[in-house]
């Protein structure tokens, strides 16, 4: 978390080394169609695998996020949940060997959209295949069988993180002992999905996206910007705002751009994504958590119902882009299942990004989960 005058913002950067490479030379097959003849994932790990290899904790990172999840002497940078993993901390690097991968589709790393090709040796652009939270698990799954890792103490996530951590234990039950799944959901719902959609329709009518193919030239910033910052305004709360910002703006007459100072951190927030993140990822990921539904329409037996590891689910009161009410569904739905659940709500002041920054009302449900029965 880094700290300002302002209030805190999450700690990201654009991770370009100090991670490992997974590479599977063998096709790997979308779930909507299309494959890839090969893929990457950049992974980073902490802490020390046990003999018996069954201390591992895998976590799944949000859109947006890199593998970097925590300082490391490869990269000695602050990562996005430095203060969550470390000795004795949430997620205690003396008992948990932690992993952490960069995603399918992401730009940090792993194959994505920026990525070469091998049939062609160009970027793979708007060629890459549609990609759903179930090919990032699998994928994972490929990296686990690398790492000879049979089964995960615990699959941790908030966001599409928590996405991911419902859908391995769907996919592979027998791989998982816990879920940790944090401001997430059974499914996207309407208003999210339009929120995303509007994003990915603001880098698309970039005149500078072209189909995809900007790579080598100049690509969408002012799209990927307005994308950001209609994001930013779904991942904080208006508690925080009227609190941090007020009705504050610059000394100048009122014109019809940047005045508030809402709007100026808007503008930085937007400013600060373009220099690291790839535009194309932006939207291949967004688009698969639209995708997301653990319990589709006329399934007899949806993938929900195979979920049986002990359930911590955690939303948070402020939280406009995944309200509580979707975290507290979720709970009863996998109650309902007979999965053995524990739900909290947290009082949080941060919107979405609480689970980014409040180390301690975040922290403490996830430890005592982590450390349940020994």
């Amino acid at each position: 978390m880094a700290l300002s005058a302002d209030g805190p913002e999450p700690q990201y950067e654009k991770v370009v080394s100090g991670y490992e490479t997974f590479h599977h030379r063998e096709r790997f097959a979308c779930e909507w169609g299309g494959e890839l003849p090969e893929l990457c994932l950049a992974y980073e790990s902490w802490g020390e695998l046990s003999p018996a290899r069954d201390n591992a904790v895998l976590l799944h990172t949000g859109l947006s996020a890199s593998s970097h999840a925590h300082s490391h002497p490869r990269n000695p940078h602050p990562g996005w949940w430095e203060d969550f993993i470390g000795p004795g901390r949430a997620i205690d690097t003396q008992r948990w060997f932690v992993i952490c991968a960069n995603l399918l589709g992401g730009c940090y790393g792993s194959t994505g959209p920026s990525s070469t090709n091998p049939k062609t040796g160009e970027p793979w652009a708007t060629d890459f295949p549609v990609i759903t939270v179930g090919d990032m698990v699998r994928a994972q799954l490929l990296l686990l069988d690398h790492l000879k890792i049979e089964k995960l103490h615990a699959a941790v996530g908030a966001s599409l993180g928590g996405m991911q951590s419902l859908q391995i234990a769907a996919l592979a039950p027998q791989r998982v002992g816990r879920i940790v799944s944090i401001s997430a959901a059974l499914r996207s719902y309407p208003q999210s999905i339009a929120l995303r959609f509007v994003q990915r329709q603001a880098v698309m009518l970039d005149p500078e996206w072209r189909g995809g193919r900007y790579y080598g030239s100049s690509f969408p910033h002012r799209g990927q910007k307005v994308a950001r910052e209609i994001g930013t305004i779904t991942y904080r709360s208006g508690p925080e705002w009227i609190e941090r910002f007020g009705r504050e703006r610059g000394d100048a007459p009122p014109g019809l751009g940047e005045d508030f100072s809402v709007e100026s951190y808007l503008v930085h927030q937007g400013e600060k994504f373009c220099l690291q993140y790839d535009p194309n990822s932006y939207l291949y990921i967004s688009k698969a958590m639209d995708l997301f539904d653990l319990a589709p329409p006329g399934q007899s037996t949806p993938p929900l119902a195979r979920i049986c590891a002990p359930a911590l689910v955690v939303g948070v009161s402020s939280d406009v882009l995944f309200p509580a009410w979707q975290q507290r569904e979720l709970a009863e739905r996998l109650e309902a299942e007979g999965c053995p659940v524990t739900w909290s709500l947290i009082d949080g002041h941060y919107g979405h990004d609480t689970f980014l920054i409040d180390r301690q009302r975040i922290g403490a449900p996830l430890k005592a989960h982590l450390e349940a029965g020994g």
